[in-house]
């Protein structure tokens, strides 16, 4: 049986892109993506546009969260159902990113474009800001917590050197315990590493 390859990597951003500009029959789509943890991020970052553009009628979104449990949103915020915010984030999936914001503000521009045009101009204005972000590739990586006592502190540090793992933090005292972390794909190997040590416990961290 040949072992199913594990998906341990990413795609998303790691700064805010530059204001990008869709006009079509005399309204203007402002774009922006933004990278983003939570969704408290997001009402901060809404928050924000709404006081920048204040003149602007519609400030629509889409969002996704995750890597493996994903979490998304949408809103059209007054444009007519799923005229704005799924076009935008269907970007979203067709960049395939995720951890990421992407806002299109828009100024009315006294022509009525209908849903089909709403669709387009909202599509069109997040693809054009996607097309422009910094978009990288990231791993998933597992957290481990490594506890032993001081004189085992080589045994555990020759690991670590060998296999290159990271260090997220240590405490160094009689009892340790190192917080390391490691790509998914090498998570299962590095467990039992560490859980088949003499005197050496190794248990997984939740990172939420």
């Amino acid at each position: 049986m040949e072992e199913k390859e594990i998906k341990d990597t990413y795609k998303t951003i790691t700064h805010p892109t530059p204001e990008t500009l869709y006009k079509e029959k005399n309204s203007k789509f402002l774009g922006f993506a933004y990278p983003i943890q939570s969704e408290e991020d997001v009402k901060e970052i809404i928050n924000q546009l709404k006081k920048e553009h204040f003149s602007a009628r519609h400030w629509c979104y889409a969002y996704q969260i995750g890597t493996e449990n994903i979490q998304y949103r949408v809103n059209d915020d007054g444009e007519p159902n799923n005229s704005a915010g799924m076009p935008i984030y269907g970007q979203i999936q067709s960049f395939e990113v995720t951890n990421i914001l992407v806002v299109v503000v828009r100024y009315f521009g006294g022509v009525k474009l209908g849903v089909g045009g709403l669709i387009s101009a909202y599509k069109t204005s997040a693809q054009l800001t996607l097309e422009i972000a910094d978009i990288v590739k990231k791993t998933i990586d597992k957290h481990f917590i490594v506890s032993f006592d001081y004189k085992n502190m080589n045994k555990v540090m020759r690991i670590i050197k060998e296999k290159q793992l990271d260090i997220v933090s240590q405490k160094m005292e009689m009892s340790c315990e190192i917080e390391i972390k490691t790509r998914k794909k090498n998570a299962e190997m590095i467990f039992d590493i560490f859980e088949n040590l003499y005197e050496i416990s190794i248990k997984e961290k939740e990172i939420l």
